[in-house]
C-alpha cells in the first residue's frame, strides 16, 4: 500500500512539473509577443513565476491561477515591469507598465 501511494505522489509530482514548464512556456511567448508588437526589448529574455494559487474559471472548474512576472527597456537605459496571469493554460492578462496594455 505504501508503495502505491508514493506512486500516485510521484506522478502528481511529476505531473506538476511538467504543467509548470508548459504555464511557463505561455506565458514566455505571451511577454515575447506584447514586445514585439510594442517594439520594445524583452530583458534576460525569460519570465519568473511571483506567485501560483487556486481560482474558478468560467465553467467554475478550479484550475490553477499563476503570475509570470518580466522586464522590457523601450529605450536600453530603463527598465520596466510587465506580467501575465495564466488561469490553467490560458492567458487571462498581460499587463506592461508605462503602455497600460491589457491583452486578454
Amino acid at each position: 500500500m505504501t508503495v502505491l501511494i508514493l506512486l500516485v505522489l510521484l506522478g502528481a509530482i511529476l505531473w506538476f512539473w511538467q504543467d509548470s514548464l508548459r504555464a511557463r512556456e505561455r506565458a514566455w511567448e505571451a511577454g515575447v509577443r506584447a514586445c514585439q508588437r510594442c517594439r520594445v526589448q524583452l530583458l534576460d529574455d525569460t519570465v519568473a513565476l511571483q506567485k501560483i494559487g487556486l481560482r474558478r474559471d468560467i465553467q467554475g472548474r478550479i484550475r490553477l491561477e499563476r503570475l509570470y512576472v518580466f522586464e522590457f527597456s523601450d529605450t536600453g537605459n530603463t527598465r520596466r515591469c510587465g506580467s501575465v496571469i495564466l488561469l490553467g493554460r490560458h492567458v487571462e492578462v498581460l499587463y506592461m507598465e508605462s503602455n497600460d496594455l491589457l491583452i486578454p
